[in-house]
């Protein structure tokens, strides 16, 4: 049982570490004072600049995968309760819950978006039925996004098809239970989004060519 707690506990610890806060901070900025306030990877391409949202982005969902495959097999070699497959799902959400409330900054974090493709990342290296998952997940999210180029609303229509295909491909139960967790908190923190969707407001997203 302390196997399973100190396993929880470092991956929430892994999934705490505010990237684009500490990226901000090196530049002399509190990304939560600038843009949306988020501390996520869309805010701070708008508030850091194109490279910089490009490299939190990939370190957001490094620490999802590091935390399903490396926690995940180093905790699942110790005598524990659960199957190891369970163990590395829930390793997977703690990691989420530790970006999302972060300790580091009073339990505000991001939204999750990036940390939780990480660990489906991590998650499809040992269940190979979640590769059709991921691959629908992101059709569906560049679709969205190449339509009305608002990241919020992907991210929002992306978390809704998680738990439907996760259940229609028969995946494990508990991965099921997880996904439709996972699509309740996407939902939750996007709902200042979701209402400036719906006044045409929400910022539209453009790359240009002499991005920063």
């Amino acid at each position: 049982m302390l196997w399973i707690i100190a396993a929880l506990i470092a991956s929430y610890l892994l999934g705490s570490i505010p990237t684009a806060y500490l990226f901000g901070k090196a530049k002399g900025i509190d990304i939560r004072k600038v843009g949306s306030g988020n501390i996520g990877a869309t805010n701070a391409m708008r508030a850091l600049g194109k490279g910089t949202g490009i490299t939190v982005l990939l370190l957001d969902i490094l620490k999802g995968f590091m935390a399903v495959v490396f926690l995940g097999d180093y905790f699942g070699d110790k005598p524990i309760l659960w199957q190891v497959q369970n163990l590395r799902i829930i390793i997977g959400l703690c990691c989420i819950c530790g970006h999302n409330w972060t300790i580091f900054l009073k339990f505000k974090g991001g939204k999750g978006i990036a940390t939780s493709f990480g660990v489906l990342l991590g998650l499809a290296l040992r269940l190979p039925g979640l590769n059709m998952v991921i691959g629908i997940l992101i059709l569906t999210w560049v679709i969205v996004f190449m339509l009305w180029r608002i990241v919020s609303l992907a991210s929002i229509i992306a978390a809704i098809a998680l738990p439907v295909s996760v259940i229609l491909f028969r995946l494990p139960a508990i991965l099921a239970v997880v996904s439709i967790i996972l699509c309740i908190f996407v939902v939750i923190r996007h709902k200042s989004n979701f209402v400036r969707i719906l006044q045409g407001k929400e910022p539209r997203l453009y790359f240009s060519k002499s991005g920063k």
